[in-house]
């Protein structure tokens, strides 16, 4: 139900602020600030009770606390010298003080109850967002609309555990049940950027599913794909399609924000945009994007300080100029790395993204491998189908002496996202587990489709030129080698401990015997 005070409705069901009949945009603990204060209005309320409750009780400092106070009297025409609204009380807290009404009672105070609570179509959130409508049954049998149903009830929750995405809920997405819909209009009607629809069909006892992701603005599709299963085990069958459509929509997502931050104006970019810009240029993985990555990602951080993910994906460049020797003044870069993962993780322990990227970091830059994993390990409680967590989850355990265990992370991470832009990364990871198993002509393969990928991954090469030594191929270790040389000139057999954490001892002997075979100087 609507709040309406002096000329604002505030709407708590569609998150959104309306003053003079006009949408206002604010950032989301600003309106959970205001929401707040407008609930418990009858009382003032302490700087510490609005800590705890719309920043979970992290340390805030005083100036953060009192720009989003003034943001929320900006949005609703107060200022702290009127203070008609939302009035200071000293040494105490802050107390709404507006006359609210609701939408029985707004005929009496002159408002035209209708006029008051016809609220426009809700804006864009800030962050990407997407409805998820209900798939078309085209088997024949109305008794299996709860089967296709229950898949998309599924597929809405696991999207809902990415923190960054905007997921309508199960309840306003199936209003379309049953309606032959236009995609622009629901986008309209539900203040989204993306939709997903699909159909089910069933043929004796298998079962189809197709998905299509569409652009609510422009009716442009950026993604489709089908899922066939058996429903010999319905749950088993709803939970692999869960999976695999989560897993290859947020990758899409993903994208599709990126190229429309690209196309915004410099001027005009939010922190946002600058941690997708960061993100995009992270992916290209060479020394240039990563520089730029870092630069988009501080721009980022200045905007919101307290934006967990790009510190976090900032700490994680840091390990991506470890990983290809690109440091400078190695001590100094770690020690900002590692510092930039800590911040993250104090910021949000919520944030899936945030403690994957952190998690990696601390332990490849601090050589924390065990805490790593740990929080690893927690963003995949978080977000199941984040396959960024899977597959740097692979990598300390690869460096943590699991091999098998790294290989089913990684394996995990390429069924999910079989279209990743960090596919190449996974690969690489795959090669290296296939070299300390012993496998070395699976090890050449894997690294080879990295290398393909990304011609200046060191890692890639590095496992290439070992694998080919140690299955025999002198000639072509060789060649591999002089690709290693030219990447990393410093790079020597007594680095090789320094340059990768791995504590397995076998491991490590067997990744210098190939490099050494390769002709790797000592």
């Amino acid at each position: 139900m609507p709040f309406l005070f002096d000329d604002c409705v505030l709407d708590l069901d569609r998150r959104q602020l309306v003053r003079a009949s006009q949408v206002v945009a604010t950032a989301p603990q600003v309106f959970d600030l205001l929401v707040y204060l407008v609930q418990r209005r009858e009382r003032v309320v302490s700087r510490d009770e609005l800590v705890d409750a719309i920043w979970s009780g992290r340390v805030v400092s005083e100036s953060t606390l009192a720009s989003h106070i003034n943001a929320v009297r900006k949005a609703i025409g107060d200022s702290g010298q009127q203070q008609r609204l939302i009035q200071t009380v000293a040494r105490k807290g802050f107390r709404f003080i507006g006359e609210v009404k609701s939408p029985d009672d707004a005929g009496t105070s002159g408002i035209d109850s209708a006029q008051a609570v016809q609220v426009p179509a809700p804006a864009l959130p800030a962050k990407p967002s997407i409805a998820v409508l209900p798939f078309v049954n085209l088997s024949g049998d109305p008794a299996q609309d709860y089967l296709a149903d229950g898949v998309v009830e599924d597929i809405i929750a696991a999207l809902s555990q990415n923190r960054w995405l905007f997921v309508v809920a199960r309840n306003s997405s199936f209003t379309y049940k049953g309606r032959t819909v236009d995609v622009k209009q629901v986008g309209r009607e539900l203040g989204v950027r993306y939709v997903l629809e699909g159909s089910w069909r069933t043929a004796q006892n298998r079962v189809r599913i197709t998905g299509q992701l569409i652009d609510a603005a422009t009716g442009a599709h950026h993604w489709a794909s089908r899922f066939e299963g058996v429903l010999d085990d319905i749950f088993e069958l709803q939970d692999q399609i869960t999976e695999s459509v989560a897993g290859a929509i947020a990758p899409q997502l993903e994208r599709a924000e990126i190229e429309r931050a690209r196309h915004k104006p410099t001027e005009s970019l939010d922190a946002y945009d600058y941690y997708l810009r960061g993100v995009a240029e992270l992916h290209q993985g060479t020394r240039a994007t990563i520089d730029q990555a870092l630069h988009c990602l501080h721009k980022a951080t200045e905007i919101d300080p307290d934006f967990a993910s790009a510190y976090a994906v900032a700490a994680w460049c840091y390990c991506w100029r470890k990983a290809n020797g690109w440091m400078g003044d190695v001590a100094q870069e770690l020690a900002e790395g590692v510092r930039l993962a800590r911040r993250a993780v104090d910021l949000d322990k919520g944030d899936a993204v945030a403690l994957a990227r952190s998690g990696h970091a601390l332990g490849y830059l601090g050589g924390d491998l065990h805490g790593g994993i740990a929080l690893l390990d927690k963003a995949l409680v978080l977000n199941p189908n984040l396959a960024t967590a899977r597959f740097l989850g692979g990598f300390l355990r690869l460096w943590d002496g699991q091999t098998e265990a790294a290989i089913e992370h990684l394996e995990h991470a390429m069924r999910l996202s079989p279209l990743d832009p960090e596919l190449y990364r996974m690969q690489a990871g795959m090669a290296v587990a296939h070299l300390f198993a012993g496998r070395h002509d699976a090890a050449t393969a894997w690294a080879e489709k990295a290398f393909r990928d990304l011609p200046s991954f060191l890692l890639a090469i590095a496992v290439l030129a070992a694998s080919h030594a140690l299955a025999g191929r002198i000639a072509e270790a060789q060649r591999a080698m002089a690709d290693v040389r030219r990447l990393d000139p410093g790079l020597r057999l007594s680095k090789v401990g320094d340059w990768l954490p791995i504590h397995r001892t076998e491991n490590l002997a067997t990744f210098v015997d190939g490099l050494r075979k390769a002709g790797l100087p000592e």
